[in-house]
């Protein structure tokens, strides 16, 4: 097993309702959630920071907020002490309270997780890493869905394999893991 150590925060994006419970959940949530929920408890035993950055849509959108769909979806539902980042952009940073959050706890090394992988889960990280911060990516732990066909352009893209793009389009500065399971956090 490849593990990788000194993660010193999660971050949990856009996992709401929408996205990983019913007819517009991603291909596979339920897998996700699993992973997911197993990665926010291993962060949790560390005494990790966990934040949980939810999609503030518009209005008729799935995730507008006040929305069942807006609703953060985790077996195990964010704590007191975790902190909730709303956003209305891709990016978890843009415009938000997330760098001053990160920054005045220290952090430096995080891990990224959500949805959807090449939008909200890829802006987040490009723009820790254009923050300076250390990013690592559990395969397993960000998901989306399929890209449809279009008629004399492509045919379908799978999901799995529009996740695998989203992470290599990340470049060199990123570390991808296979398994969320291979995190080892710190306080």
């Amino acid at each position: 097993m490849s593990e990788y150590r000194g993660v010193q925060a999660l971050i949990l994006v856009d996992m709401q309702s929408a996205f990983v419970s019913g007819p517009g959940a991603v291909p596979a949530a339920g897998e996700l959630v699993v992973t997911v929920d197993g990665l926010v408890r291993i962060a949790r035993e560390c005494d990790a920071l966990v934040v949980h950055v939810q999609n503030d849509g518009p209005a008729g959108a799935v995730d507008e907020p006040g929305s069942p769909g807006w609703e953060l979806s985790l077996p195990v539902k964010h704590r007191d002490n975790e902190v909730v980042v709303r956003k209305n952009t891709d990016d978890g940073f843009h415009k938000t309270e997330l760098a001053g959050l990160l920054a005045g706890r220290g952090v430096r090394r995080l891990a990224i997780c959500g949805v959807m992988s090449e939008m909200c889960v890829s802006a987040t990280a490009r723009s820790a890493l254009a923050l300076g911060y250390h990013v690592v990516l559990p395969h397993d732990a960000h998901a989306t869905h399929d890209i449809p066909a279009v008629e004399g352009l492509a045919d379908q893209v799978p999901h799995a394999m529009v996740s695998r793009v989203a992470e290599w389009a990340l470049g060199d500065e990123i570390d991808v893991v296979a398994h969320a399971a291979d995190i080892r956090f710190v306080p």
